[in-house]
């Protein structure tokens, strides 16, 4: 008996790969609308640095949504307060850098936990809990920085998350062959990994996709890295906080996926009495999803810090909800028990494309809203459509 899969049906296809095709789609429309100028290799460059905070932040969010579609509505609030302690540490008490980082990531944990503590195991419901959060952590976060703007320019604490990667020797000139090197490692790992895969799926007899389909998607995937290396390398290179975005995802990506700890959270919101009835401690789930989205919340705190130089009392302002429709756009389920860590990066990816194309074409905030608020709106209707048809929640 053929361990390969059938070929997959129009329809499928486009259900699986709905996002991506929205992406692409989107991207090329824009592309033409700025006539290249959004394809340029600064605005490339920009376009994941300016929304590298929503990825991160949507890593987190996809535990929580995984749950029961359940949200964190204080992040944004915990961005302003960490960002607040780590500005008033820095510039005003003249603390080191690295142990004002450390105490901000300690601070953002111990927020995560005791909201996580409130939900889990206290039974206050997850909105409620968060909506406090948002209030409380917001109004601390003011108090902190006394209704003042504070600007950070020490450079220890501003190179760790913002300078560029410069090798000597290789990105003396104008373009930075680091950025290429790395594309290519990246590329050629994809190719290896695709190929132990099917070598895996093959010996264990195990049904997979046609040669064509899995070797097709990866080189699609590998030209993609390629050319987006190559335009870091006409820019500046690789910045570090690409290095820490693509760290996170990584992480989230390995526990959603390959351990058996992530495949709990998608138990808990496909059934959670089943998954109680299953061993499965659901209480310590909720605990650990809003704890990561604390610890990650007070990354971003520094994050948004160190690239924007200052903080006041409106930073990290609607944070929440890029992170929650990044989610959502990127195909996690409304109804919880579904979602994956690439659907969030697409998602983010989506709605920086539609800011920084309508940026370029001089669209104020108004339409912004309007966009993001559409798209959003189309893919949870796609998502219960989706549901409906194949008998789900």
């Amino acid at each position: 008996m053929s361990n390969t899969k059938t070929a997959m049906k129009p329809t499928e296809f486009l259900t699986k790969y709905a996002m991506i095709i929205a992406l692409v789609a989107v991207f090329a429309l824009f592309a033409g609308l700025t006539n290249g100028v959004l394809v340029s290799p600064q605005n490339m460059t920009n376009l994941l640095l300016q929304q590298g905070y929503v990825v991160i932040l949507a890593c987190g969010m996809l535990l929580c949504i995984l749950t029961g579609g359940n949200i964190d509505l204080s992040v944004g609030a915990v961005v302003c307060f960490v960002g607040a302690i780590a500005a008033v540490m820095i510039s005003n008490m003249h603390m080191p850098s690295i142990p004002v980082i450390l105490l901000c990531l300690v601070v953002g944990l111990a927020v995560g936990m005791w909201q996580g503590y409130l939900i889990g195991y206290v039974h206050i419901p997850p909105f409620i809990t968060t909506l406090g959060g948002m209030f409380i952590f917001r109004g601390l976060g003011r108090m902190v920085l006394e209704s003042k703007t504070i600007a950070i320019q020490d450079n220890q604490f501003l190179d760790i998350f913002t300078t560029y990667i410069q090798v000597p020797g290789l990105d003396d000139g104008s373009t930075k062959y680091s950025a290429l090197i790395v594309g290519i490692v990246i590329a050629a790992f994809v190719l290896f990994n695709t190929i132990k895969n099917r070598a895996a799926r093959s010996r264990k007899g195990y049904t997979q996709n046609s040669a064509a389909a899995d070797f097709g998607r990866a080189i699609i995937v590998c030209a993609v890295i390629l050319w987006y290396c190559w335009m870091l390398s006409q820019y500046r290179g690789i910045s570090v906080m690409l290095i820490w975005i693509a760290a996170i995802c990584m992480i989230y990506y390995f526990i959603t996926s390959k351990t058996a700890f992530g495949r709990y959270f998608y138990a808990v919101g496909g059934n959670e009495k089943a998954a109680q009835l299953s061993g499965i401690n659901t209480k310590q789930i909720y605990f650990l999803a809003y704890t990561s989205m604390g610890l990650l919340a007070g990354l971003c705190g520094l994050l948004v810090t160190a690239r924007i130089g200052s903080v006041n009392g409106n930073t990290g302002t609607s944070y929440e909800m890029d992170a929650i429709g990044a989610c959502f756009i990127g195909g996690a389920s409304a109804y919880g028990g579904s979602g994956t860590v690439g659907g969030a990066v697409i998602g983010a990816l989506l709605l920086g494309v539609i800011n920084m194309g309508m940026s370029i074409m001089g669209l104020g905030d108004a339409w912004q809203y309007v966009i993001k608020g559409g798209v959003l709106l189309i893919a949870v209707v796609f998502d219960v459509l989706s549901h409906s048809k194949s008998g789900g929640k």
